[in-house]
């Protein structure tokens, strides 16, 4: 592993543009896990460096992190939080490695229902309740969520 801040920084700047791509997108998936408070684990990113190099696909990540999931466990410092970070970020440099996407209901809804299938109930299916809450990242203010109404 490398001792620098930003791990993925030096991939960006990578002429080989594969390698620039799913740099980008495994700093984008753990970034956003970041910025709800969650921290990744070093095997996601010893995975995501063997993805990056072109050692394994992106489907084979995802393989490798839910069989670690799937492993008892010894280490304690390994919680339901830690796993959730792992698993939505490989799903999500999954979707950034994809060349097509449309804006769109149920394009959103598919979305959903990939990053967090096993992870909650909910996963593809409209919230029927309000989900406002103060943000950190936000300086304490709100996203103004829509009511999970179809009009």
């Amino acid at each position: 592993m490398q001792d620098n801040k930003d791990p993925f920084e030096e991939y960006l700047k990578s002429k080989d543009p594969d390698k620039r791509v799913r740099g980008y997108a495994w700093q984008t998936a753990i970034g956003l896990q970041k910025v709800d408070g969650l921290e990744t684990s070093d095997y996601l990113k010893e995975t995501a460096y063997r993805h990056i190099e072109g050692e394994i696909s992106i489907d084979e990540a995802g393989k490798l992190i839910d069989s670690y999931y799937e492993q008892p466990r010894k280490q304690p410092e390994v919680d339901d939080r830690t796993e959730e970070a792992d698993k939505v970020s490989q799903r999500i440099a999954e979707i950034l490695s994809e060349t097509g996407f449309s804006f769109s209901l149920p394009e959103y809804l598919s979305i959903h229902r990939k990053l967090f299938t096993g992870i909650f109930d909910h996963a593809g299916h409209i919230r029927t309740y309000n989900i406002t809450k103060k943000e950190w990242v936000l300086d304490g203010d709100t996203v103004i969520y829509g009511q999970g109404k179809l009009y």
